[in-house]
């Protein structure tokens, strides 16, 4: 008889089992990366949300803060205007980023003197766990529970 060379069925099964103990362990560290990004991510455009409306105040004081994610973006910049003041990217302006959706609410006053913004994530415990809020005091809040207005009472992120 000839001998034969090759690995034999047991050998590459014992590897696939070595294969399939590491990616068991890797993939749930891999998905709380990618919701710690998510977050971080939200948290980012929250805050990018809030500069936009300060500035827009300042540009535009007759009308106040921006009614809509779209008054802070905008694609003809040139001048900029109080419908497309350029001061978002389009993506976060769209309403959805990094796992999370974005709504502008509340904007009230002539001008506008009010305003909250609320990251809700689209999945939640695959694309965030925590949702983040801010109003005109520009401060970052977060909760573990859906957020229906931002106000004083809610944490502030730490």
């Amino acid at each position: 008889m000839r001998k034969q060379k090759g690995f034999s069925l047991i050998e590459l099964l014992i590897v696939v089992a070595i294969i399939l103990i590491i990616a068991a362990i890797a993939i749930p560290n891999l998905l709380r990366a990618r919701i710690a990004a998510n977050e971080s991510s939200a948290v980012a455009s929250i805050r990018t949300l809030n500069t936009g409306q300060i500035s827009y105040y300042s540009a535009y004081p007759t009308v106040g803060f921006a009614g809509t994610l779209g008054a802070l973006a905008g694609t003809a910049c040139a001048p900029p205007t109080s419908a497309g003041a350029c001061l978002i990217d389009t993506q976060l302006a769209s309403g959805s980023k990094s796992g999370y959706s974005f709504a502008l609410s509340g904007v009230s006053g002539t001008p506008a003197s009010t305003y909250q913004t609320i990251a809700t994530p689209l999945a939640v415990n695959q694309s965030g766990t925590r949702y983040f809020c801010s109003f005109e005091d520009a401060v970052v809040r977060a909760s573990a529970a859906t957020i229906a207005t931002c106000d004083t009472a809610s944490t502030p992120l730490q």
